[in-house]
């Protein structure tokens, strides 16, 4: 079956996030959008999973929770996790070391816990924008210790990715997927990059508002709807996933 998909988008806890971004927005906006299954993934924590999973459950989207890392070396990377457990776990994980440096929220903005009704239950006060103490080099092996997978994020762009900071993507790394903002520039980064002709490549919004959520046209061909589906699928090595 072919599922359209987004794993990459942000709630109103992310700091750069839109307040609008609230689980029921994010979630009922996925659903008019046509998009089968999501991924929530906030700045280092994940802490607005729960909430959006309620409502994805309610209305008929599967959430899978998540984050976006950031790594020691100022580089952002996708991880994902098949339970809700699993992600919270690597979440006070991430929480217990990274550098914490108290939040300005005129200039950053509130980052926000909300239930799934949308009410606010709590407030981060640490910025959750800087570095965590994980390496790019460590982050997939440590992810998969809470039965997740890790991979960069947009690679292709010339900031806070794996290429513009390393300028390649290092075997070692153990990553099996990666994810560009923009497939057209596939081709021309596999010339530059052989690596990528082996991984898995996914295409996603990293939308930190509702009016940059993408209509639904990313796939992935798997053969049922489930966290540990998609979780298997973006881990596997023969896959060459490139929708």
């Amino acid at each position: 079956m072919k599922y359209f998909y987004d794993l990459h988008l942000h709630s109103c806890l992310s700091p750069c996030g839109d307040m609008d971004m609230t689980p029921n927005n994010l979630v009922n906006m996925a659903k008019l959008l046509g998009l089968d299954v999501i991924a929530l993934t906030d700045h280092n924590t994940s802490l607005n999973c729960e909430a959006a999973m309620k409502v994805g459950d309610a209305v008929g989207v599967l959430v899978i929770p998540g984050m976006e890392l950031t790594t020691s070396e100022d580089i952002h990377a996708v991880c994902l996790f098949p339970t809700l457990d699993a992600a919270l776990a690597f979440s006070d994980y991430v929480d217990q070391n990274r550098i914490k440096v108290k939040n300005k929220a005129q200039i950053y903005g509130r980052q926000v816990i909300m239930n799934e009704d949308d009410e606010e239950i709590g407030e981060i006060g640490h910025l959750l924008l800087p570095a965590s103490f994980i390496s790019i080099m460590d982050a997939y092996a440590k992810a998969k210790e809470f039965g997740g997978i890790c991979y960069p994020a947009h690679i292709d762009r010339d900031s806070l990715s794996i290429l513009s900071v390393l300028g390649e993507i290092d075997p070692y790394c153990g990553f099996r997927t990666a994810e560009l903002a923009d497939i057209s520039k596939l081709e021309a980064l596999k010339e530059q990059h052989p690596i990528l002709c082996g991984m898995n490549i996914v295409t996603c919004s990293d939308a930190h508002y509702l009016e940059n959520m993408r209509e639904a046209q990313n796939i992935l061909d798997l053969p049922e709807l489930t966290r540990e589906a998609f979780i298997a699928h973006l881990d596997a090595s023969d896959n060459k996933t490139s929708h």
